[in-house]
């Protein structure tokens, strides 16, 4: 077996993450995306967008959509003009990442008119506002300004605390009360931030072939205190 600094070598092997609506933790700070979810078919909108930072469950939603109701997920970029046919051709659509580096304005247009149109739906997932986009044809821009919005805020520590466990438990760890406690009380405010420390000490524990500990819970905290490190999508 090969070792560094005698420290066992770890492979990037992948995990499990869950996925399903009952994974989904519900708080304050989620609830109004998810009663979109929750509440489909019956939309006011043909099209809605869930906005949140990076990391927030915009994703977990748009899957647990997808399974509802049959629709394809596809990214910004991938709605241009002529596909928008085939694209809808279940009657549901779900864009991930919006608006992306390469949108399609009349793609997009087109797409939205086209839901109406057939009944269909439309859910997208961003970063930010769709009325804020810096988008220039401005047909499309009265159609996002009209797409009723339910945001993700920043996590309370309810969801914080559940999604440390949910992690722990995708990665099969079993980390006691105290423990995640200790975390929540030290970590950045994010649910990126909580799905790197948790990757983290995942690697750090099988490297030391060590149980999860406080000690060793602090000194991955301590390693994630350079400036920018979860700063990253």
């Amino acid at each position: 077996m090969n070792r560094a600094g005698g420290r066992q070598l770890v492979l990037d092997l992948p995990h499990r993450t869950a996925l399903g609506r009952e994974d989904f933790l519900v708080t304050p700070s989620n609830g109004a995306a998810v009663k979109v979810i929750d509440s489909y078919p019956d939309w006011p909108h043909h099209a809605v967008a869930i906005v949140g930072p990076p990391k927030s469950g915009k994703s977990h939603l748009l899957e647990v959509w997808r399974r509802m109701s049959g629709a394809p997920l596809v990214v910004a970029a991938d709605v241009v003009e002529q596909a928008v046919p085939r694209l809808m051709a279940r009657g549901a659509l779900a864009i991930d990442d919006a608006p992306g580096p390469a949108l399609d304005e009349r793609g997009l247009f087109h797409l939205l008119n086209y839901a109406r149109q057939t009944s269909g739906h439309v859910l997208i997932a961003s970063g930010g506002e769709p009325a804020a986009w810096p988008i220039r044809l401005p047909d499309l821009g009265s159609r996002l300004k009209a797409l009723p919005v339910a945001g993700i805020g920043t996590p309370d520590d309810e969801l914080l605390r559940g999604v440390l466990v949910k992690l722990f438990a995708d990665r099969q760890l079993a980390v006691d009360v105290p423990l995640i406690s200790y975390l929540l009380a030290r970590m950045p405010r994010s649910l990126d931030a909580a799905g790197r420390l948790v990757a983290a000490i995942d690697r750090r524990a099988l490297e030391d072939r060590a149980e999860i500990s406080r000690g060793l819970v602090s000194r991955v905290l301590e390693d994630f205190q350079a400036p920018g490190l979860f700063d990253a999508d």
